[in-house]
């Protein structure tokens, strides 16, 4: 049960980062602005879940991990009552902010909570686990969000308010008491961390981050209305849900190093196939390997910086980096699409090409501890 809580702290996060997507219109009319300034209420979370992410992970393990994540999940609860009845745009956006801080808070200690529970032969399987969780909190999140708005897009923040309530409630495992240095912030900063925090958000930045971009790209090719668009995309969580568990498999049993390696390659080809071919079902299959191919870099970086270096900290600096590179995305591609769709995916997969041995390989050779050697040997 204490276990559980973690796993289900890992969907409130992605689930009321992306429950917008899919209720904007109304967001828009309800508060008397466009479409496209609704549409910022994404990023307003996005952007302070990201950048205090660089320090939340050290500060949490200062203040006690479990401790930290409770009152995260209480502050939770109380911006989402705040943002189901807020009268005015910028006070809902306020709470959408603070949304993002509270997330910042739980995501990298409950990692670290978990590697630090699990043996590390099954760290991999146990990331997957939790990476399953997520992959299904961002695909529901459109589609519940969707089915709230038709009577009040409200209801779906007091869905998440009651959520958070319920995990503010529930045990977790103790905090582990010991003689450890206080943690510093500038002790996250080591080698296999940045170089981990690099590959990441290149790979966000090419693949994780494109959803707009393949939503351009089947809108301009097959003209799909917006529903149809909104399945296609969900083919990306939905393959990354479904394979979790198997990625975490390959990342214990063959190393950390071939699970990334195999990512960014395999990515590249799948986001450069949705730019070229001209068969709907063909960019389908290759949006869905693209989410098994992020499931394998996202697990295969964390095992590696969990076993090399499990404080909060560390993991902390790299799930930043890969949403900062998430945020990016769009700024970085979308002229490039206008101008040429095919190359608009060409290049962010010949990025993740070239990621793998300028990046992916220094990552392994960073790692000098114990835990390091182990995984070359492994991978």
């Amino acid at each position: 049960m204490r276990t559980a809580a973690l796993y289900v702290g890992g969907l409130l996060g992605p689930f009321g980062a992306g429950v917008v997507a899919s209720m904007l219109p109304e967001l828009a009319t309800t508060f008397g602005v466009s479409q496209s300034t609704a549409a910022t209420s994404l990023t307003a979370l996005l952007l302070p879940f990201a950048l205090v992410m660089l320090v939340s992970g050290t500060l949490g393990e200062r203040w006690g991990p479990m401790r930290t994540i409770r009152v995260a999940y209480a502050g939770y609860f109380v911006v989402a009552v705040l943002a189901a009845i807020a009268p005015w745009f910028w006070l809902f956006q306020v709470s959408r902010g603070l949304q993002g801080v509270a997330n910042a808070f739980t995501t990298p200690l409950l990692l670290t909570k978990l590697a630090s529970i699990t043996p590390k032969e099954r760290l991999g399987r146990t990331l997957g686990l939790y990476g399953a969780v997520q992959a299904l909190g961002q695909t529901s999140a459109p589609l519940i969000g969707g089915l709230a708005a038709e009577s009040s897009w409200r209801w779906a923040f007091v869905g998440i308010a009651a959520l958070a309530a319920v995990l503010t409630v529930s045990p977790l495992p103790a905090d582990q008491r010991g003689a450890e240095a206080r943690p510093r912030l500038r002790d996250a900063w080591q080698p296999v961390v940045v170089w981990s925090g690099i590959v990441v958000f290149v790979a966000w930045a090419c693949l994780g981050g494109l959803p707009f971009l393949v939503a351009f790209r089947v809108d301009d090719a097959f003209s799909l209305g917006p529903g149809a668009r909104g399945l296609v995309l969900t083919a990306f969580g939905l393959a990354g849900f479904a394979s979790a568990r198997l990625v975490g498999t390959v990342s214990d049993r063959f190393g950390s190093r071939l699970a990334v390696f195999l990512g960014l390659l395999l990515g590249a080809v799948a986001v450069g196939v949705i730019g070229v071919v001209g068969s709907l079902p063909l960019v389908v299959v290759a949006w869905a390997a693209g989410g098994v191919c992020a499931q394998l870099v996202l697990v295969g970086i964390n095992a590696l910086v969990l076993r090399d270096d499990g404080r909060g900290g560390a993991i902390s600096v790299v799930t930043a980096l890969r949403f900062l590179g998430m945020s990016v995305s769009p700024a970085a591609f979308t002229g490039l699409y206008r101008h040429d769709p095919a190359l608009g995916f060409l290049l962010p997969g010949a990025l993740l090409v070239a990621t793998t041995p300028l990046l992916a390989q220094r990552i392994f050779r960073s790692g000098t501890g114990p835990r390091a050697r182990l995984d070359h040997s492994r991978g």
